[in-house]
């Protein structure tokens, strides 16, 4: 039911026989140590109207909603677990121990539902597992609640994983597709809270980007800087949240033109620039996603700057687009609109009419963001593409031009050189709000921020 794969091939251990001596001398001898009563979710308030809006979509229906399950990274090690933004949106549980969880609805009359949440509860220490199990006994990944302290976190009624076999069959979010669809767009508008915690995730990636260009210097001396940027980016992400939202996006000279390069291993040129897209986490799992491209000398060459004006003109043109009722499409419109005229005042496109500049920009310039850095991607398209914005909705502007190394309809001063800014904000009664404001983006504010901070 949760798409849980066999694990026999963790029963082969290095470790020595447990003699019946040392299994009953581990089950004795431990102190009580229960969680303070007072433990609640920070989400916990909200989660009820958010499963309330659910269970009146699917009247009737038994409805299950998964956290995931462990994927193996190498032979007995897992990856980190993250569970399902959905799982997450419902229950506020968003720590790594929800790895095979499942949040049910259960029918409770014609129009309602009652939740439950099946876990795996804290072991007893008369069990062997707490500390046999290596994927999930407490003293190898810690200490997990029991059903009452989950019960007092969550406000839910909990019970033990064990129960869910037994349960007849549902409705599944992790293969039902309206079910999906429907949890998704349910999440398309944020409450106040939930952009209060995208604010936060704007701020800790703000101080992020100021950690990055402070550590350029080093970056430049070493043959991988990508990857000493990448890195010096994360441990800001893992000190203030869960991590980083997605994978960052260190891409200097022509990896800039390459719209997901994640492999972050190349050298610093301080004649070229850097791209950097990423976005940190919070604890909980409410990414941001912020592009900007910095000059790796501290300035911007005069192509450079050439291309930067051009993008971030249009980006000015998708932001003023945002606004209650607009089209979802209407500010990426704005945004190439502005980017084919940039390139027929080059002289690389003839006309700005048509959509020759697409080789160009090669993406759209803009998705909803949230717990997800796509999020809401499995909504329909009336509901989101084809859709209007709606107050309260939070998504990035974000247009490009990648201009490839050996593109031969273009000058070849404007070969190799990418440029994205991207930005997050919130949909308001009568526009929208920047939330990534504290960072800067035009050339004289980016030139006058890296010098200030390279010099610190």
């Amino acid at each position: 039911m949760t798409g849980a794969r066999p694990t026999a091939w963790r029963t082969v251990s290095h470790d020595l026989p447990v003699s019946p001596e040392l299994e009953r001398f581990l089950a004795e001898g431990w102190a009580p140590t229960p969680l303070p009563d007072g433990i609640r979710l920070p989400a916990a308030d909200r989660t009820p109207a958010r499963r309330r809006r659910l269970s009146a979509r699917f009247p009737g229906e038994r409805l299950l909603v998964p956290a995931g399950d462990l994927t193996v990274r190498s032979n007995d090690c897992d990856h980190r677990f993250r569970p399902h933004s959905a799982y997450a949106w419902l229950t506020g549980l968003t720590g790594e121990d929800q790895a095979g969880h499942v949040l049910v609805l259960e029918p409770d009359g014609p129009q309602g539902h009652e939740a439950v949440l099946y876990l795996r509860p804290r072991s007893p220490r008369n069990d062997g597992g707490f500390y046999r199990d290596r994927r999930h006994g407490e003293f190898w990944v810690g200490r997990r609640p029991d059903l009452a302290e989950a019960g007092r976190m969550t406000g839910l009624r909990c019970a033990h994983l064990d129960g869910l076999g037994a349960l007849p069959p549902g409705r599944s979010a992790a293969t039902d597709t309206e079910l999906a669809t429907v949890l998704d767009e349910l999440r398309l508008v944020k409450d106040a809270w939930e952009t209060d915690q995208l604010q936060l995730a704007v701020d800790h990636t703000t101080t992020g980007f100021e950690d990055v260009v402070r550590a350029l210097p080093r970056a430049l001396a070493h043959p991988r800087g990508e990857r000493w940027i990448e890195g010096v980016f994360g441990l800001r992400a893992r000190a203030e949240g869960n991590g980083t939202g997605y994978e960052t996006i260190a891409a200097a000279g022509a990896h800039a033109c390459v719209l997901h390069w994640i492999r972050n291993d190349g050298p610093l040129d301080a004649r070229q620039l850097l791209l950097l897209d990423a976005g940190v986490e919070t604890d909980t799992l409410y990414t941001a996603d912020i592009t900007r491209t910095l000059p790796l000398s501290g300035r911007f060459s005069p192509v450079q700057r050439q291309v930067y004006d051009v993008v971030l003109a249009a980006q000015e043109a998708g932001i003023a687009a945002l606004k209650p009722g607009a089209r979802f499409r209407d500010f990426h419109r704005a945004a190439m609109r502005v980017i084919a005229e940039g390139l027929t005042d080059w002289g690389v496109l003839k006309t700005p009419e048509g959509d020759l500049h697409r080789r160009y920009t090669l993406c759209s310039s803009g998705h909803m963001l949230g717990l997800d850095v796509h999020d809401c991607a499995r909504a329909r398209a009336a509901a989101y593409l084809d859709g209007v914005l709606e107050e309260g909705q939070v998504l990035t502007v974000e247009p490009g031009l990648y201009l490839q190394p050996d593109d031969e309809t273009l000058p070849p001063a404007l070969r190799g050189i990418g440029v994205r800014i991207e930005d997050d904000l919130v949909i308001t009664a009568d526009g929208a709000r920047l939330l990534s404001g504290a960072l800067p983006r035009t050339p004289e504010a980016v030139e006058s921020w890296m010098g200030e901070l390279m010099a610190g």
